[in-house]
């Protein structure tokens, strides 16, 4: 079962199609996420099955740059505090978890059965469809298909 918090931020996302803009503030506030560092015994490695598994296009300096306005997914980006021990995060022993908004779930999985990564867990509910794998580091990734508005 989906968390409260998780509906409610998911469902009002999925049902976005205009774009979100910041409320007038004085200066000196955050706008958006500037990206998103991991750290990793081997970085390299751990890029490279970023992209042969899910198909991030890892640029030469060994990030990617994901977009926020994909056509049928929310344009913003998702910050939430989840309590410490939290089954969300479960089996990953770091203190995070990435989801990942993909354009067809099923073909995802597929893609990464096929390929012999370990799918945990998928079901379904008014926000989408999601699936849940471990990358090499043990972080928890999410993914997930908005349903189609």
């Amino acid at each position: 079962m989906r968390s409260i918090w998780f509906r409610r931020i998911f469902g009002v996302l999925a049902g976005m199609s205009m774009p979100v803009t910041a409320h007038a503030q004085a200066a000196g506030h955050v706008t958006g996420v500037g990206g998103v560092f991991v750290t990793s015994k081997d970085p390299k490695a751990l890029a490279a099955w970023y992209r042969d598994m899910l198909g991030i296009k890892i640029e030469p300096w060994g990030g990617a740059m994901l977009r926020y306005d994909a056509p049928g997914h929310p344009p913003v980006l998702v910050w939430t505090a989840v309590r410490a021990g939290s089954h969300q995060i479960a089996p990953s022993p770091r203190e995070f978890m990435l989801n990942f908004a993909v354009d067809d779930l099923d073909a995802m999985v597929a893609r990464l059965e096929a390929k012999g990564v370990k799918i945990l867990k998928r079901t379904s509910d008014s926000t989408g469809k999601f699936a849940w794998i471990l990358d090499p580091d043990g972080t928890k990734i999410e993914l997930w298909e908005p349903p189609v508005r």
